[in-house]
């Protein structure tokens, strides 16, 4: 298996909602729009989709449409390129919507992040720090 994730898709409750979330609010490209049924949006590397929760339970097979507890025990991440950043962020994302889960702090491993919960209660952390961004947005991970 060759060292890559392609596609990280999110089961959303309503499709709508999330769209205008990630497009208007974040501001993440697509050309998809949700009466397409499925969208994606385009990342440096990876794309996210949007997928209807009920759709892609039924897709991965019998037995997997069941409640989401409010931790799956999964968190996606956006690195940024300046301190500062951090803050941009998660005030858009709370512009946007979002909840604020955890705001701005310096952390233990000597960066600074903090975390939002998208519509659907999806974590992302928006961290700073650790890792150095290439120029084509991918992570340089020592």
């Amino acid at each position: 298996m060759e060292p890559r994730i392609s596609v990280i898709t999110l089961g959303v409750a309503d499709l709508s909602r999330s769209y205008e979330f990630y497009k208007h609010g974040l501001g993440l490209p697509t050309t998809r729009t949700p009466d397409q049924g499925i969208v994606f949006f385009t990342t440096s590397g990876t794309a996210l989709a949007l997928y209807p929760y009920d759709r892609l339970a039924e897709d991965v097979g019998p037995g997997w449409d069941v409640p989401r507890s409010r931790f799956t025990g999964i968190t996606l991440a956006h690195n940024v390129r300046e301190r500062r950043q951090v803050g941009e962020v998660l005030a858009l994302a709370a512009a946007a919507g979002a909840e604020i889960v955890k705001p701005a702090a310096d952390t233990f491993w000597g960066g600074h992040s903090g975390y939002f919960a998208d519509p659907d209660g999806y974590l992302w952390e928006v961290a700073w720090g650790a890792f150095e961004i290439d120029p084509d947005g991918s992570l340089q991970i020592p």
